[in-house]
């Protein structure tokens, strides 16, 4: 029954927030009091039971009758981790084949973040990774270890790379890669599982902001050239007057009557390739120096994930260099664009104003099916569709849109474009590594992307739409 004195004095009823949050948080934790508006209905029990009768009707029962107001949300709460996952020992380094020997040493370390968000029973964990991407079937095995140990449901997840093409690359058996690089991928899945219990062990309130910024490093990088017959063609460089997406995308993270900066996420479009296959030093590259520039910059203690955005026809402004070239005072290419980027963050933050609590959590993920290229020049494929995974998230106004490859930076502005939400963050190489999602007319031009992706041209539209979809489902 309604206690009278309780319900006058303070408003609050006992309710359990679900089977889940109590095999989460424990059942005291799921019986802890929540403020709700009274009801009509519920000020008139309430007025009957105080005048001596009894009215026996569940509170459960009253949150469904039509027109009560919804339950205030429970705070937000966040944290935040980070681990240096730096390999020991020599390995290959990924994303050019070319590349056979193994690292030659280390320019900076690279490291795993994690931001895990709660409210209400609900989570929320974005995962970034110093690496290029979860290829050779490591994004299940990875998430496996990850979402048993936490508890985390599936669409909770989102496990991204920033795709540094100087991190080692991942093999789970000797078939795949060297025997140092089986060795450090197992330590790095140990270590992604440390990262996210840390930032749930970590929760605590929050306030959170959205900030968006402009930078230039990226430059599209399909650029026209003739052949010896004069003919054009695609090649990879640099051609300026093509479109990129030049948002900086950061959320700012502060504990509620504090003012420094708790921890800070931020996406950006482009490859993190300004170092080439002849570069054998260990690097986060632009994404992971733009990192470690926020962490000194703010606090040896603060986290700051970043994020690769659709970039599939986005590289940095100086791309491919062969080292980190410091002659004559010579600023190295990653270095330069790296702070670059980390500066135009650290700019956002300061400006970066209006924080939101008590916001909603939701979360989905699904596999879609994405018709398949033909190989050879019009052989039918081997499988007429292939999966991409795609998850979304949201915390009140702010979404996610986590997407298991590499898409043209159209696809990206587009899903942006047409989100119910206020600003809708975009992070590439996540929960998966499907390969290049080039936008429709870029088939007929041709291009590496368009050669090496297993995906038929009108893919962008079904990636977008289907994107789109789970992000108003989530309203």
């Amino acid at each position: 029954m309604l206690d009278c004195t309780l319900a006058r004095q303070r408003r609050f009823v006992k309710l359990p927030l679900g089977l889940a949050s109590i095999a989460r948080n424990g059942y005291a934790q799921a019986m802890k009091p929540i403020a709700i508006i009274e009801h009509p209905l519920a000020r008139r029990v309430r007025r009957l039971t105080c005048r001596g009768l009894a009215v026996v009707i569940p509170c459960v029962c009253l949150l469904g009758l039509p027109g009560l107001p919804a339950v205030l949300a429970e705070e937000l709460r966040a944290g935040c981790a980070r681990i240096d996952v730096t390999p020991p020992q020599p390995v290959t380094l990924a994303g050019y084949e070319s590349r056979k020997e193994l690292s030659r040493g280390v320019h900076d370390p690279i490291c795993a973040r994690a931001a895990a968000f709660e409210q209400g029973g609900h989570r929320l964990v974005l995962v970034s990774v110093d690496t290029c991407g979860f290829y050779n079937g490591t994004a299940a095995s990875f998430r496996n270890a990850i979402l048993e140990a936490s508890g985390l449901n599936p669409a909770e997840l989102f496990l991204c790379a920033i795709h540094t093409h100087s991190a080692p690359a991942l093999a789970l058996n000797s078939e795949r890669g060297h025997a140092n690089n089986v060795e450090y991928t197992k330590m790095l899945q140990g270590k992604l599982v440390e990262a996210v219990r840390s930032a749930l062990d970590r929760l605590a309130p929050v306030q959170i902001a959205f900030g968006s910024g402009s930078c230039p490093v990226g430059a599209n990088r399909r650029e026209v050239v003739k052949d010896n017959d004069g003919k054009a063609q695609i090649v990879l460089g640099r051609n300026p007057m093509l479109p990129i997406d030049r948002e900086v995308q950061v959320l700012k993270l502060v504990r509620p009557g504090q003012s420094q900066v708790a921890g800070v996420l931020f996406a950006y479009a482009t490859h993190s390739t300004s170092l080439g296959p002849r570069n054998y030093l260990v690097s986060g590259d632009v994404h992971g120096l733009a990192e470690q520039f926020l962490e000194n910059y703010l606090d040896a203690d603060v986290a700051a994930p970043g994020f690769a955005g659709a970039s599939g026809n986005i590289d940095p402004w100086f791309r491919v260099t062969p080292d980190f070239k410091t002659n004559n005072g010579w600023v190295p290419a990653p270095v330069l664009l790296g702070t670059f980027l980390g500066e135009e963050v650290a700019r956002v933050l300061e400006a970066t104003k209006g924080f939101e609590t008590n916001t909603a959590i939701k979360t989905s993920l699904k596999v879609v099916d994405l018709r398949a290229k033909g190989r050879n020049g019009g052989e039918p494929p081997a499988n007429p569709t292939l999966p991409f995974t795609i998850t979304v998230g949201r915390i009140g106004d702010i979404a996610f849109v986590g997407l298991g490859g590499e898409v043209f930076n159209e696809i990206g502005k587009a899903i942006k474009s047409a989100s119910p939400f206020q600003h809708t963050f975009i992070l590439t190489h996540c929960n998966g590594a499907a390969g290049y999602v080039p936008t429709g007319p870029s088939y007929p031009e041709g291009g590496y992307e368009v050669q090496t992706s297993p995906f038929a041209a009108g893919a962008d539209e079904v990636l977008s739409g289907e994107a789109t979809r789970m992000l108003k489902e989530l309203q």
